[in-house]
């Protein structure tokens, strides 16, 4: 009896152990697909994307014609200038006969064709945006911006980016084409990760009289999320703090962006950074970085100015170190909980982000239209500067524990690396954040010397 026993025991420690197993090869298996999802999610934008649309406007003999149409959903991060690149691989055979609005960077090996030769044979065709200025037959409607896109939340018209493409060797109706696959999006360097076409329900259009409905032929989407990890292995700009009431800096972390670019890099008020063609950019955008202890492209400074009774206010100063790169249409967001309450901001332009609407602890500042939208290139005119004004929530408001310098801070949609908490400017002892409780006790003080004489 007691041999059974024994035996049933181990049996059961057995079981539990080979189950206790199992949840954990379950909970790692689900933390590495929560990771692996979440590699392309922002907290701040949970719903920012790029949505590239086609629409299959018309059947022709071997083929269709479709309005491709890209609209960058993205509340603050854009495609800046080289612009955005598009590719994907045909399903069977098809050619591309003709583009308006974007052109393919090469044809391929078209020699099989006699007479009319196709724009492109290529199995996976790479497409490009037109340049401003081009012929008025190649322009298509929102084309031809050199591939910028403005995001979203900064001008929702300049976020669009369209162009016609006449596809050969295609099915002709909706049952027999085959969706082109294996999307991939440059913006204009890798970040990107687009997913399956997908068939959705026909665009409608309406007529420039808007008198009468249209509606495409056939229409899929394909859906592209940005992940800063694929984009860069470093940060592209760092944070540094300071304050009114401690003269230390807290300056941005050492190689806060890594320091690969330290042998290359050249100092402020040496002869090179005023040497002609510095500001020049490569082709490969490589940068040319001021020299700096955190090697960053950009600097963020917030600065804790004043403090008065019911308001305080903070500076913020948004700095390049890059001579090979300005910044056009620039975004910088701020978390921090009293963004629920700005009362004014001063030369920017600012917008509330409220991704979760019981939250409203985040902002987008950027540069008013022809007055400081360019932030340009390492020099004495590369930093753009503002000052916001904040009312005061009295049952959260303090200066303790760095509770007035911002949670996250976001430059043209890249996560911005923070000094460590244990550095930020602390509050010295001897002084206190309540200007009205230190009165209060003065009068105190100051009866009962009364009431003793």
């Amino acid at each position: 009896m007691e041999f059974d026993k024994s035996a049933k025991d181990c049996y059961q420690s057995l079981q539990c152990s080979s189950l206790a197993e199992m949840k954990l090869v379950f909970l790692i298996a689900l933390v590495s697909m929560i990771v692996s999802h979440a590699a392309a999610y922002d907290p701040l934008d949970p719903n920012g994307n790029i949505t590239i649309k086609w629409d299959v406007m018309s059947w022709t003999a071997d083929g269709y014609v479709a309005a491709v149409t890209m609209n960058n959903f993205q509340m603050y991060r854009h495609i800046i200038s080289p612009g955005w690149t598009l590719s994907w691989s045909w399903a069977k055979k098809e050619v591309i006969w003709s583009m308006v609005g974007a052109q393919t960077t090469e044809q391929g090996d078209c020699s099989k064709f006699t007479g009319n030769i196709p724009h492109c044979c290529k199995k996976t065709p790479v497409v490009v945006d037109l340049l401003p200025g081009v012929p008025y037959n190649q322009q298509y409607s929102n084309c031809c911006k050199g591939g910028v896109m403005a995001a979203w939340g900064q001008d929702p018209t300049s976020s669009v980016s369209a162009f016609q493409v006449s596809v050969g060797l295609a099915g002709t109706s909706n049952k027999t084409v085959k969706l082109p696959k294996n999307f991939t999006l440059l913006g204009p360097g890798p970040g990107y990760t687009c997913g399956p076409a997908k068939v959705v329900p026909s665009t409608v259009f309406l007529t420039p009289d808007r008198r009468r409905k249209t509606q495409a032929l056939m229409t899929w989407n394909v859906t592209c999320t940005y992940s800063q990890f694929l984009a860069s292995k470093n940060p592209t700009c760092c944070v540094s703090f300071s304050s009114f009431y401690n003269e230390t800096i807290t300056p941005c972390p050492t190689c806060a962006c890594g320091c690969q670019n330290k042998n290359s890099c050249i100092k402020s008020n040496s002869k090179e950074s005023h040497k002609r063609g510095i500001n020049t950019p490569k082709k490969d955008n490589t940068p040319l970085l001021q020299c700096t202890h955190h090697m960053c492209p950009v600097r963020v400074h917030w600065h804790v100015k004043v403090n008065y009774r019911d308001y305080w206010r903070a500076k913020v100063a948004v700095t390049n170190f890059n001579y090979r790169m300005n910044y056009t249409e620039w975004t910088l967001v701020v978390q921090h909980p009293n963004l629920n309450n700005v009362t004014q901001v001063f030369s920017f332009d600012y917008k509330p982000l409220v991704p979760y609407e019981s939250i409203n602890d985040t902002g987008m500042f950027y540069g008013m239209k022809f007055y400081n939208d360019l932030l340009m290139e390492a020099g004495p005119f590369g930093n753009v500067q503002s000052e916001v004004l904040l009312q005061k929530d009295k049952n959260t408001f303090s200066l303790k524990q760095g509770w007035a310098f911002p949670r996250k801070v976001y430059f043209n949609g890249d996560e911005c690396m923070l000094p460590p908490p244990d550095t930020y400017p602390y509050l010295p002892n001897s002084a206190n954040e309540n200007p009205t409780s230190i009165l209060a006790m003065a009068a105190s003080l100051l009866l009962v010397m009364l009431s003793m004489g």
